[in-house]
């Protein structure tokens, strides 16, 4: 069954959509001191580093370990001399560098990621780096053209790589290594586990933030709760609504094309799953008020959250980093130290529980990248070329990288809300 939403345009081609997909293909201007610098710095970076590299015929670097080839050394250094880690991004999918074990080289260079570039030149990391173009805020409507780019892609790309409950956010699985065929058991686990969490269950008046395709709104209907779910891609609305009418949920489930900012009443319980990552910084405070404002006293609210460490969130939070081109335009992820210091300070939410669970959104991302690889030929039948497949291979590994190396974690939060009082924050 094909899933494609009718408010869907027709799917882009990354060969001829420059505005959605850059054209990899053209080296970017050569700046000769650029590229001797990034050359110097970045054979001399990976030479420490527990990797083979293969320079296309100039010899190799590393101390050893996963393999990392580089076919056009010219152009690898070229790259990253004008775009830094976007050069390195659209190196791979411009086809001048691979890996056969992409993860493993990844890995390696995000355990290293702090120390990679000496500390006198990450001084000048602000004259280097690119800044976050002005049209990525998040503004109201800046956010939904953010949301579209992604997640109104296609639902049948999503689909071909996702389980059966369409869940796009880290499972929870009982053990390791996990198997493709308890991916759909263990999206339902971490679903459950955050419904109970928030206490959800017959009569709960309930408001999600960020719909996804729906598996949690269904699951806590299933439940006899009320819920109201708030996204703002049209494509995930369309199949969320057509998986409530199937389900028989109309009468407990409203699907609405509406920004967290927008929403309106009170809740016994908000939920929102890997939302926060795509709000940006600037409006972190507005967006945890929102959960405080909605919410009941007494209610509580079940966050999870793919987080970042602090030194790294402070030290990248102005980049313009390859993922925010290429996969989440405004997206950007936060700390804990960051959530405790919002919700502490601007809001009556209190942490009543944290639990961290990396190395399950990495198994999770590892079985999402097998099954996208598998379905290379479906996935260019939609009509996604091969920029585009190295473009995704390229996230999922990264991903998975950035939590098997320890860049990256993901927590559920339960909050709970404090009775307003004298010296409440407000």
């Amino acid at each position: 069954m094909r899933l494609t939403s009718t408010a869907e345009r027709p799917l882009p081609r990354a060969d001829v959509d420059p505005e959605r997909w850059p054209d990899v293909a053209a080296l970017p201007g050569a700046c000769g001191v650029r590229t001797a610098v990034a050359r110097r710095v970045v054979d001399s970076a990976l030479d420490r580093l527990p990797l083979r590299v293969r320079l296309g015929g100039r010899g190799t670097l590393g101390l050893g370990g996963p393999e990392l080839v580089v076919h056009d050394p010219d152009a690898f250094h070229r790259r990253i001399g004008a775009q830094g880690l976007i050069g390195f991004g659209e190196s791979y999918q411009a086809g001048e560098w691979d890996a056969d074990d992409l993860v493993g080289v990844l890995t390696v260079l995000a355990a290293h990621a702090a120390t990679l570039v000496p500390a006198p030149l990450q001084r000048l990391r602000d004259l280097w780096a690119q800044r976050r173009p002005t049209a990525q805020r998040n503004t109201v409507a800046g956010a939904r053209a953010n949301i579209s780019r992604h997640y109104d892609l296609s639902n049948d790309l999503f689909a071909l790589f996702l389980d059966d409950t369409l869940t796009y956010s880290a499972a929870l699985f009982r053990g390791f290594p996990a198997s493709w065929s308890g991916l759909a058991e263990a999206q339902r686990r971490k679903v459950d586990r955050l419904l109970d969490l928030a206490a959800v269950g017959p009569g709960t008046r309930v408001l999600e933030i960020g719909t996804g395709w729906g598996e949690l709104a269904l699951r806590a209907a299933a439940r006899g709760a009320h819920v109201t779910s708030l996204t703002l891609s049209a494509a995930q609305r369309d199949l969320a609504l057509a998986r409530v009418r199937e389900a028989g949920h109309e009468d407990r489930v409203d699907i609405r094309l509406c920004d967290y900012r927008e929403s309106e009443g009170t809740y016994d319980a908000v939920l929102s799953v890997e939302m926060v990552e795509a709000v940006g910084e600037e409006y972190w405070i507005g967006y945890f008020r929102t959960l405080d404002e909605r919410l009941t006293p007494g209610g509580r609210a079940a966050v999870q959250a793919i987080t970042m460490p602090h030194d790294r969130m402070l030290a990248s939070r102005h980049t313009y980093t390859w993922i925010q081109k290429y996969v989440f335009p405004g997206g950007q992820l936060p700390s804990v130290d960051v959530i405790e210091r919002v919700t502490g300070e601007h809001t009556r939410l209190r942490t009543a529980r944290r639990d961290g669970f990396a190395p399950h959104y990495a198994e999770t991302l590892r079985l999402w990248r097998e099954r996208f690889t598998e379905r290379a030929d479906e996935v260019a039948a939609l009509g996604f070329d091969a920029t585009f497949r190295r473009m995704w291979t390229l996230y999922l590994a990264y991903s998975e990288a950035g939590f098997r190396s320890g860049y990256l974690d993901v927590q559920q939060y339960l909050f709970t809300k404090e009775p307003a009082g004298p010296g409440t924050a407000s």
